[in-house]
């Protein structure tokens, strides 16, 4: 079945919809759709042996469960079962008795596939449909001939791609936030590409490999990764594992495993962060992947999760998941590619490989010190982090934002060991003839549509030559004859771990005041905040309030006072020394029994005091240089990169009396991927823009002259 035919497919199932117009919004049409399509898929793979299931059942009914669930899986071959005399087309020869009817056949399956339809929570709709009328009609389309899903019309790969494509339309439909995406399936096969084509084992005979998929959705990932291992090696096992928060995803995700012959039970639906399926096994043992993919929402805020996971990270610290820091809260992405890395074998069993989908907010947000750059430093001083790979825009359904593969192990080639490998495949890409929804670029895959450049292998052969500065040729629109133009790109880069560390350095300057009791100066007393406190008071007590309220406006006049008579003495005095302000200050203070406390001096000192580089520098108790907060520079120093040698090149010669106060100093991790594939394209000589601005000034005119002329 090609693409097209997935697309006819899931096309005609959805045009169901049309039956449920007016009683159902739009945006609750996939709520009918994909649990009627599950259990016509089931129908129509156990129509076979449905007569031998039964009869079967009636001879072994007295038998524990256990013995009756495995005798009548051997008889369907597969791991479900339906003891129900009815099936989908019988339902229609009693129209008035469908709704329970269609109730207890589905009460027939067998446990898990019952769990599926609760999460579908399709007993609610077959009431609903029922209410308004709907439910036969509906019910015959899905008997049509045409909506033949039996394994000989529709494999379990093929059913994989008109499930996702129904998802998307649903997800279209009801409008869903950018980050409740679904992965395309180009996007998957590269990203499954660039995790197992490195793999030298995955030929041996009957090689057993674990997938885990901690975002797994509908199980697109998993389902692709299996394929990949399976055309390499038919001998090969692949175990796929998923989890998933979703209801619906994970109901077609678990329908799937089931319809494939896979171990069901490892599709686990909960909160990835919260309520981990695959924290210990049965013994246990920690459990941990051979390989392991997701795409995470994009942008979503984990404020639900928060005080699970910080009580995690508090806890266990590395022995945990979360160790390594904690992203800000309106984007938990880093916490599952944290999550997928404390699921890594240990390299002395084999190590294992991870693949991730990411906005660019993982490459580059938070400054030294945060959240995000400890996570990263964590990760690129392990030596984890193997590629990052830019994908085209526009790639994803319900978003157009730029996204990047990441590609980690620790198990990494002794080339790639302590380097980094970045990869510009933003211009990889064609575009379709049609959008789907944010979809109009897809990579191309002649396997998928014949024709189209092999842009996925493309991509895979770049990261797998590793070459420093490798370029291709891309076809390009000129900026200003807007004609297509060839230009030769460079597409990767192999850095240092080291190259994207950085030091966080702040450089502090003296403070210098001239300080003068002159009117003008005395009256800005009135405008700090912490004189003004002084008559204020947050006492409940009204009479207790007011007092407070009349006892510090009497100080206040106090200082006023004391600020009166030293202007008065010393008020020509322009101080470029604030020390011996500051003796003067104490001596008239003490003469007048005032008492200035120490806020209160400082008070002061603000009011009167102004900047002057001319001025001797302030100093603390100690002798030891005031710092300027209005003069501080924050500087940023490569890793590699000597920090005294850097201040003594690019600061000292500026500001010779700077220093670093080095118990501020950070370090800090980001991945600029776009500086460092950035391409300066210089603007166009004067002369030729002066050109075109006469030529279009001279159209200008001669239009308005062809108007003047029609009026006369």
């Amino acid at each position: 079945m090609s693409p097209e035919t997935h697309s006819q497919l899931a096309n005609f199932i959805w045009s169901i919809c049309n039956l449920l117009r007016g009683p159902y919004k739009r945006n609750e049409y996939r709520k009918v759709i994909l649990p009627l399509t599950v259990l016509r898929r089931f129908d129509c793979l156990l129509a076979p042996t449905k007569n031998a299931v039964l009869a079967e059942h009636a001879k072994i009914k007295a038998k524990p469960e256990s013995v009756v669930r495995s005798l009548l899986q051997r008889i369907t071959g597969r791991p479900f079962y339906n003891l129900s005399k009815l099936d989908m087309e019988k339902l229609l020869d009693d129209p008035n008795q469908l709704a329970p009817n269609l109730n207890a056949y589905i009460n027939g399956f067998s446990p898990n596939v019952r769990a599926i339809m609760e999460r579908f929570a399709f007993d609610r709709q077959v009431a609903r449909m029922a209410e308004k009328n709907l439910l036969y009609e509906v019910i015959k389309a899905f008997c049509d001939p045409k909506l033949d899903l039996s394994e000989e019309q529709v494999d379990s790969m093929q059913m994989g791609y008109v499930f996702e494509e129904l998802i998307r339309i649903g997800a279209e439909q009801s409008n869903e936030e950018a980050g409740e995406h679904f992965t395309p399936r180009e996007v998957i096969k590269l990203m499954v590409n660039l995790l197992l084509s490195p793999e030298k084992d995955l030929r041996k005979s009957h090689v057993v490999k674990t997938i885990y998929d901690p975002a797994c959705g509908t199980g697109g990932m998993l389902s692709v990764a299996e394929k990949y291992i399976r055309d390499l090696n038919s001998e090969a096992s692949p175990h796929l594992f998923g989890q998933d928060w979703n209801d619906e995803a994970w109901a077609v995700c678990k329908s799937d495993m089931l319809i494939k012959g896979e171990d069901a039970d490892n599709i686990i639906l909960g909160d990835t962060f919260t309520q981990d399926g695959f924290d210990r096994d049965a013994s246990g043992k920690k459990f941990t992947f051979d390989y392991m993919l997701a795409n995470p929402p994009f942008g979503v805020e984990w404020k639900q999760q928060k005080r699970f996971i910080e009580q995690e990270r508090d806890s266990l610290g590395f022995e945990g998941r979360f160790g390594a820091g904690l992203p800000r809260i309106n984007d938990g992405s880093l916490l599952f590619l944290q999550h997928m890395l404390s699921k890594m074998r240990a390299p002395a069993d084999g190590g294992s490989r991870i693949g991730i989908v990411f906005n660019g907010s993982p490459l580059f947000t938070g400054d030294a010190g945060s959240g995000e750059s400890n996570i990263r430093q964590w990760i690129i001083e392990n030596d984890w982090l193997e590629a990052v790979v830019a994908l085209p825009d526009q790639l994803f359904y319900n978003t157009g934002i730029s996204t990047y593969i990441w590609v980690l192990s620790n198990r990494k080639e002794p080339r790639r060991k302590g380097k980094v490998q970045l990869i510009d495949a933003r211009r990889f890409f064609v575009k379709m003839p049609k959008s789907l929804g944010n979809k109009r670029h897809k990579i191309g895959d002649p396997a998928d549509k014949p024709g189209e450049p092999d842009q996925i292998g493309e991509i895979t052969r770049i990261f797998g030559e590793f070459r420093d500065g490798e370029t291709r040729r891309f076809t390009e629109e000129d900026p200003v004859t807007k004609k297509p133009v060839q230009k030769e790109r460079v597409v990767s880069r192999i850095f240092d771990n080291h190259d994207f560390g950085f030091y966080k350095i702040t450089v502090e300057r003296p403070l210098r005041l001239n300080l003068q009791a002159t009117p003008e100066r005395i009256q800005r007393l009135e405008e700090v905040k912490s004189f003004k406190n002084l008559a204020a008071s947050r006492k409940k007590n009204e009479k207790a309030r007011l007092e407070e309220i009349e006892a510090g406006g009497r100080r206040q006049q106090q200082i006023r006072e004391l600020l009166a008579a030293f202007a008065s003495r010393h008020g020509e005095t322009l101080y470029k020394d604030r020390k011996q302000f500051l003796i003067d200050l104490r001596e008239l203070d003490r003469e007048l029994g005032v008492r200035l406390k120490a806020a209160e001096i400082k008070a002061v000192l603000h009011a009167l005091g102004e900047r002057d580089e001319t001025a001797e520098i302030c100093r603390d108790k100690k002798g030891n240089p005031e710092p300027d907060p209005e003069l501080r520079d924050i500087e940023t120093v490569p890793l590699a990169e000597s920090i005294e040698a850097y201040f003594n090149r690019e600061v000292l010669p500026h500001v010779p009396d700077a220093w670093i106060d080095e118990s501020k100093t950070k370090i800090g991790y980001e991945i600029p991927l776009n500086r460092h594939f950035y391409v300066y394209e210089p603007p166009r000589p004067l002369e030729e823009i002066e050109a075109d601005i006469k030529q279009l000034t001279e159209e200008i005119v001669a239009m308005l002259n062809d108007v003047v002329l029609k009026d006369e």
